[in-house]
């Protein structure tokens, strides 16, 4: 079972937006509002009492260190550095690595001393790009020579997220396939589900690395091939959904506009009449700035855009045992098992390989309504990450371990790590009763925060079995990495001080463009009037009919608008505006309304006079008017919600939940507050933790420097 680091002397290596999913718009929108309002390098002060001590440091590195952790090498590879270390228990780093690329959200210590890290492309060679996009694999030596640097991303395909190291020395990839409106549509998608545009599918391809930058693939895996509908009888996959679990419903996890389509159209707004076009020499900088991924700069002139993609799997596992690939289709909120004994034919058909169902899914759990064979509350994954057998000789050897990020259960937000007892023969068979959802019903341990809403995490982490029975868990965007025991004790916590690279930005793109640390930055706008910045596009999911009446009332209430101010108000207006912030033109600072024509810290900037004032709420009725025509209901429900949690968010800043005094992203206990709590470290995907015994680091000199807090501290080296 190969999907961990090997921990102990018998433990193996790491071989390397819909109506059922849970990542609506508003979800994703309040994640944003989170980020935006969390400064880079923030640090919520420790607590005592519940009372955050003034003037107190930053809290970073090492946090807890107690007696019962397991003693090992932590691997840190931080999401928007260069840098990859290895620090002992007490944080001191006893091997750093450097690339060019910022990470591809995971790497992995080999068992011959190597480091496999998957990274992310730079702005000139994206081609188009997607929530966890990487595009790259690289491995180094212990010493940090690049021995293998394999590019997978062309016109069509690209690496995501993670990839896992076979024992016969191949990669295995996750990887994205471009599928347009029209292919979804033939393959039985309701034509108002498919959208418009193109959308990511996911695949596997095994690649066989040759020299330094080359690579054959050796076997392939789409999920293109695995597709089952009910909606159009006139196709070839078309049939019973609820019959056919080991298919997958083409139907699910979707909408009409899922909510990564809308971010996409959101950060990649056309440009205005009156706005520079691509390619035009009075702005020869925004020809780079267009193209924007989910965050920072999209790439070089042949970026076609950021993509949604539809089940997003995040994670990928190998058990050499059975010859089986485990799957974490986010979207779907399940797990997946695979057969990789098949050839590539086989694996794109129903029949063949060790266990005789050819490509199709060997097993599922999490959400039985993916294949109608239960209800939401019957679900037991949320936005899941990180799903892997655990390796022989550890507790609780092959069993299922996940990460369930928690957004969207039905009492409330919160995040658990899941130890699931997979219902498998010792031929790797899985129980399954026609018509009924797969077992078992509930996990066998789980480990939340003693107040459950205290722990949420609700992008990326990940959680890793130790040898002596406690678990690693790391925490996305906070940085946090901590370590509890079976009885739910925490004896080590961690948290990450790396700081961002020059130019990167808190995201899944390419770096160096205007996203920046707080979540994506909406694109300005020429126009004085806006009825629905960029963030509020995204969140009411605007129609073209409907852009197309609110771009031409803009255009009309900007004429009026500057024609009420004097030129030296009209100047400070366009100024504010040109600056890009998380909700729309305006920066960090002005938070606007949907439908306000004017927000009232640009009113007071500008100091309108009275008459100025009286043509203003003139105008402001013909707006609300004009946005009570265009919205349908269903969209004002939205834009109420979001601006009722956009109130209680800014409530809940002025005390923030979560772990001693540092916000909900880690480990529970801090003081009372709610809401999402303030980030802690520099964010990172996953983490994992090798025993001093591992092969990797057999005949290795681990002698501890600095602590990585103390490294970067030091001025950078002049240059000659």
């Amino acid at each position: 079972m190969l999907k961990r680091p090997w921990t102990g002397s018998n433990a193996r290596v790491r071989r390397p937006l819909s109506a059922q999913g849970s990542f609506t718009p508003v979800t994703l929108a309040l994640w944003i509002l989170w980020m935006a309002a969390s400064p880079a390098g923030a640090q919520t002060p420790q607590a005592t009492d519940n009372q955050a001590r003034p003037n107190e440091k930053a809290r970073i590195g090492v946090q807890v260190n107690k007696p019962g952790a397991f003693q090992g090498y932590t691997l840190v590879f931080p999401l928007q550095s260069t840098k990859t270390y290895l620090t002992d228990m007490q944080g001191r780093v006893v091997r750093m690595w450097e690339s060019r690329y910022l990470a591809g959200q995971e790497a992995y210590l080999l068992e011959n001393g190597n480091l496999l890290r998957p990274a992310k492309l730079t702005d000139n060679e994206a081609i188009f790009g997607g929530a966890g996009a990487g595009g790259r694999v690289q491995e180094f030596t212990w010493d940090g020579k690049l021995v293998w640097d394999f590019k997978f991303h062309n016109e069509k395909q690209t690496q995501h997220h993670a990839v896992t190291r076979m024992p016969n020395g191949n990669v295995m990839l996750i990887v994205w396939e471009r599928k347009t409106a029209k292919e979804f549509i033939e393959a039985g998608v309701k034509p108002e589900w498919a959208g418009s545009g193109e959308m990511l599918v996911d695949a596997l391809v095994e690649i066989k690395p040759s020299g330094k930058t080359g690579g054959t693939i050796v076997w392939e895996w789409h999920l293109w091939d695995h597709l089952i509908q009910d909606h159009d009888a006139a196709k070839a996959n078309y049939g019973d959904v609820a019959a056919h679990p080991e298919l997958v419903d083409a139907n699910f996890a979707r909408s009409a506009q899922p909510a990564f389509a809308n971010l996409a159209r959101a950060l990649n707004p056309p440009p205005a009449k009156d706005e520079p076009k691509k390619g035009d020499s009075k702005n020869a900088a925004l020809d780079k700035l267009k193209g924007i991924g989910y965050v920072g700069a999209g790439g070089g002139r042949r970026f076609v855009g950021f993509m949604p993609d539809w089940t997003h799997v995040n994670a990928v596992a190998y058990n050499a045992k059975l010859d089986q690939i485990m799957l974490s289709p986010r979207e779907f909120n399940e797990v997946w098992i695979i057969d990789h004994s098949t050839t590539t034919a086989e694996a794109a058909g129903h029949t063949g390989g060790r266990y005789g169902r050819g490509g199709d899914l060997l097993y599922r759990w999490g959400n039985p309504r993916a294949y109608r064979a239960g209800t939401a509350a019957d679900q037991r994954l949320f936005s899941q990450h990180d799903t892997h057998w655990i390796p022989d000789g550890l507790p609780g050897a092959g069993h299922l371990l996940v990460f369930s990020n928690g957004g969207g259960r039905a009492d409330r937000n919160y995040s658990s790590v899941d130890e699931v007892v997979l219902p498998v023969s010792a031929d790797g068979r899985y129980e399954h009763k026609p018509g009924a959802a797969f077992g078992p019903d509930q996990p066998i341990w789980t480990y939340t925060g003693p107040n459950k809403s205290d722990f949420f995490a609700p992008f990326m982490s990940g959680a890793q079995r130790l040898p002596n029975g406690n678990t690693l868990i790391c925490t996305g965007f906070s940085g946090m990495i901590f370590e509890v025991t079976p009885a739910k004790e925490i004896v080590w916590d961690y948290v990450n001080p790396a700081k961002n690279a020059p130019g990167a930005s808190l995201g899944f793109g390419p770096p160096g463009g205007r996203g920046g640390f707080g979540g994506p930055r909406f694109a300005g706008s020429s126009r004085s009037v806006q009825l629905f910045p960029g963030f509020f596009q995204f969140v009411v999911q605007l129609s073209a009919e409907q852009r197309k009446q609110v771009d031409a009332f803009e255009t009309e209430a900007s004429r009026k608008l500057e024609a009420m101010l004097t030129e030296a108000q009209r100047k400070q207006l366009k100024q504010t505006q040109s600056t890009a912030g998380p909700f729309g033109p305006g920066g960090a600072g002005v938070m606007p309304e949907p439908g306000r024509v004017m927000a009232q810290p640009v009113q007071d900037k500008l100091k309108l006079t009275d008459d100025q004032k009286k043509q203003l709420d003139g105008l402001q009725k013909e707006a609300s008017a004009k946005v009570d025509e265009i919205l349908k209901d269903e969209q004002k429900k939205q834009l109420q919600e979001i601006q009722d949690r956009m109130k209680a968010f800014a409530a809940g800043m002025q005390g923030r939940g979560g772990p001693a005094g540092r916000g909900g992203f880690g480990p529970p206990g801090g003081r009372p507050g709610g809401g999402f709590g303030g980030m802690s470290g520099s964010a990172i995907f996953r983490a994992y933790r090798y025993a001093p015994d591992y092969p990797g680091l057999a005949d290795k000199d681990l002698t501890p420097g600095q602590t990585i807090e103390e490294l970067e501290a030091k001025p950078p080296e002049k240059k000659n």
